[in-house]
């Protein structure tokens, strides 16, 4: 299906304002990591440490009950989330908030004293303690860097080397951005959003791999144009595709995100945002940085 027909954008023309605007979003996104490897982040208790208990209640439960009730007791610094399916509530407290081992029984202990009239049972409970919370933050670094690192290899053996640093920094700026964007709006860091981070990356390399096929068919065809000219004919040839497979995951991720329930908002979120950066990157930042390469290595045999 052709969304639209044959189109000659000046893609590779508008490197320098792509550039620009890449490069203050990355910024943004490492001055996030750098937050988060401090831990000075909103950080979820994945990475912090805490406890997070879900409750199922006999009948539906205001939120505003829920946050007095907690409060009375000096939880107000707790995060709640409703799950209207079921009257269930998450309840999420910090390691600073309450002792790690003592948080779940305390939080019984409040919605048992506080709302008598409405009875509950305890469906879940997760503690992590602040060196586990530590551990995984450090682990996550590292399972993000050695994706990009597999990336480099993945693409440099199927292409060529100038194609795998032109995709790893396209998947970097996808990762950044994701990353600008939850720390920017002051958003919950968590392994939901690594996973979801993780996702895109691979999304974001296939719709790159789609425009370098491309890409690379037009220069083995010795076509008599500049490297720019090959560079937007290959990405013009397949914009109509490229914008087919974004809008179908946008829309599915969409849905998610309407529909999907509390717990998973943040996940479908950064789903969204990332089928947006990552169909940005494949066009704006990918293919003009393999460009720049191959033209100055062009000049560099003439001379």
């Amino acid at each position: 299906m052709e969304l639209i027909g044959k189109t000659k954008i000046d893609f590779i023309g508008m490197k320098k304002i792509s550039f620009i605007i890449s490069g203050i979003i990355s910024i943004i996104g490492i001055i996030g990591i750098i937050q988060i490897g401090r831990g000075a982040a909103n950080m979820g208790i994945d990475f912090s440490g805490g406890t997070s208990v879900q409750l199922k209640f006999s009948q539906p439960i205001a939120m505003e009950q829920a946050r007095a009730a907690l409060a009375k007791h000096n939880l107000a610094e707790a995060n709640l989330q409703e799950i209207k399916e079921g009257n269930k509530l998450l309840v999420k407290v910090g390691k600073t908030t309450l002792a790690t081992g003592k948080a779940a029984d305390t939080i019984v202990e409040v919605f048992t004293k506080e709302i008598p009239g409405n009875t509950f049972v305890v469906e879940g409970s997760t503690e992590i303690g602040p060196s586990i919370g530590d551990k995984l933050r450090k682990d996550t670094l590292v399972a993000v860097a050695i994706s990009l690192l597999g990336i480099i290899i993945y693409i440099a053996w199927r292409f060529d080397f100038r194609f795998g640093v032109g995709a790893t920094l396209s998947t970097l700026h996808d990762v950044l951005a994701m990353i600008a964007v939850f720390f920017v709006l002051g958003k919950e860091i968590n392994l939901l959003l690594i996973t979801a981070v993780l996702t895109i990356a691979g999304y974001s390399l296939t719709d790159t791999v789609v425009v370098f096929d491309r890409i690379r068919e037009n220069l083995h065809k010795n076509l008599k144009e500049s490297m720019p000219a090959i560079f937007n004919r290959s990405i013009n040839e397949v914009l109509s595709r490229t914008i087919v497979t974004s809008i179908t995951t946008f829309l599915a991720a969409v849905s998610l995100l309407l529909f999907g329930g509390e717990v998973i908002h943040d996940f479908a979120f950064a789903l969204v945002v990332g089928v947006v950066v990552a169909t940005y990157s494949s066009i704006f930042v990918a293919s003009p940085i393999v460009a720049l390469w191959e033209e100055r290595a062009a000049a560099q045999a003439k001379s």
